[in-house]
């Protein structure tokens, strides 16, 4: 059996999408799970929506995700050059072949001419198709156009009355009648390729056994079987994976904010590749057997048990709070050091902490990270949930000032300030220490101690571990604060 190739090949015109990423990853899969290569290349032929420097975030994506490839793009290969506006000799040269061979031949209509064509076939109520104005002139009449100044696009001929079978490794066998299709364009009248050339070209040179894209592409696919044909190529495997919806079941649309969709977005928020990949992996695939019913797997894992035949045809619905879930697995599961890592940039932009850390400040940092670490969906998270440690003043929550009003919590206060008063440190011990000596003195326990020294140091009844938090908060900042409770306590109760 031949060695099989996939290949990822995004337009350069934007960053990387979810889509695009998902459809990167199958495609990665299906070529590590069979031993094979992963080819990466760019299809810029449509120069107008090309974005500066999009082939460059593009391929920074896939590195952040760990989605390595063979060749392409920044690595070379036997199938160079890479990009599509680098092989129009190569284009040009199989171009030819169609014209000679009669499969393809110079359009003159004018934009106005096919327009008018579109607005009459739709007053119709008939799908708008090419007429085949040009399908079958003269040379004479060509020479007349062309003498008018007229620069032909080159169009297909396609055959009619043919019925196109595809055999799709996710949607089985689908039909297509090539009556419906029309003569569809393949070089523009400056001699650039369009994608369904191109990209029929570009597969084929480069050895691309298995296609794996999205559904959208689906109706191009008998277009491009056709080239296959008239070129002499053989066709590759198609398999053609379902839409991704969002949270509302219903299409998304790269307008629509319920989801945010771009890979760099991700990596900002602070979102694990790992979590993306494994989540990404089951936006519409879903292992057998026993693994069916487990939700978390590392890419080595993905690769073993990944199956074309595993892809589902029903849409997939992007489940936001699941993909939280995840990340915050992940997160869990790595090290302090990386999540603080990525937590330091969120807060010094915050304003939080300095740009230029002593070793001191970092530890402090090291620590309060560790401390939300178990909560966090996303990293960024961390500038919002550690807020206390940076207010000047007390939040109370309603629970908060429920616990402090009642009236044992100034005894517990006072106490509490003159533990911390007396004590040369307030490392997590040393405040476990001070609580137990509270507990002594006042005869309060439990509940009744921890609650109100929570409420009235955070503003909150429930949180992080509580020792940790007066630590990383300092004597005096606790101090100030069971201060202000006491001296304030008619207006923090009533709120």
């Amino acid at each position: 059996m031949a060695e099989v190739r996939t290949r990822y090949a995004p337009s350069p015109t934007g960053h990387l999408h979810i889509g695009g990423a998902r459809t990167a990853l199958f495609s990665y899969l299906w070529a590590r799970k069979n031993g094979g290569s992963f080819i990466v290349r760019i299809e810029d032929t449509d120069v107008e929506r090309n974005v500066e420097q999009a082939a460059e975030k593009q391929m920074d994506g896939l590195k952040w995700l760990g989605i390595d490839w063979d060749e392409g793009m920044e690595k070379g290969g036997p199938h160079a050059p890479y990009r599509s506006m680098e092989r129009t000799d190569i284009y040009r040269e199989y171009l030819e072949k169609l014209l000679k061979s009669g499969h393809a031949y110079p359009c003159y209509c004018t934009q106005e001419e096919l327009e008018r064509d579109r607005e009459k076939q739709l007053a119709e109520g008939v799908a708008p198709k090419y007429v085949g104005r040009c399908r079958n002139l003269t040379p004479e009449q060509r020479a007349e156009r062309e003498a008018e100044g007229r620069k032909p696009s080159i169009r297909f001929r396609v055959p009619q009355g043919r019925t196109i079978v595809i055999q799709d490794e996710v949607r089985g066998e689908v039909r297509f009648e090539s009556d419906g299709i029309g003569d569809f364009i393949v070089a523009r009248p400056d001699g650039r390729p369009t994608y369904n050339f191109a990209v029929v070209v570009d597969d084929a040179l480069m050895e691309i056994t298995h296609v794996v894209r999205g559904e959208e592409h689906l109706s191009n696919t008998p277009r491009q079987v056709l080239i296959y044909e008239a070129l002499g190529f053989e066709a590759p495997v198609f398999a053609h994976a379902s839409l991704i919806l969002n949270p509302d079941g219903k299409k998304m649309s790269k307008r629509d904010e319920s989801v945010i969709q771009f890979i760099d977005q991700y990596k900002e928020l602070g979102y694990l590749p790992e979590a993306i990949v494994n989540f990404l992996a089951l936006l519409g695939w879903a292992p057998e057997g026993d693994k069916a019913e487990e939700e978390i797997f590392s890419k080595e894992e993905l690769v073993d048990l990944f199956s074309l035949n595993r892809v589902s045809k029903a849409p997939a619905v992007f489940d936001t709070g699941k993909l939280k879930w995840m990340n915050n697995h992940y997160i869990k599961q790595s090290s302090l050091e990386r999540i603080t890592a990525l937590a330091l940039p969120h807060l010094q932009k915050a304003g939080r902490v300095p740009k230029e850390l002593t070793d001191e400040k970092r530890e402090w940092v090291t620590r309060l990270v560790g401390l939300y670490q178990e909560q966090l969906d996303y990293v960024a998270q961390i500038v919002e949930l550690s807020d206390m440690f940076f207010r000047t003043e007390v939040d109370y929550s309603d629970e908060a000032r429920e616990v402090l009003a009642q009236e044992h919590v100034p005894e517990v206060a006072a106490a509490f300030i003159s533990q911390i008063e007396q004590a040369e440190d307030l490392e997590p011990d040393t405040v476990k220490t001070l609580l137990k000596n509270v507990q002594k003195e006042t005869g309060y326990k439990g509940k009744q101690l921890f609650m109100p020294v929570r409420a009235a140091v955070t503003g909150q009844t429930h949180g992080p571990d509580l020792r940790e938090t007066i630590s990383l908060l300092g004597a005096d900042t606790v101090i100030s604060r069971l201060q202000h409770y006491l001296t304030n306590r008619d207006a923090v109760i009533s709120g």
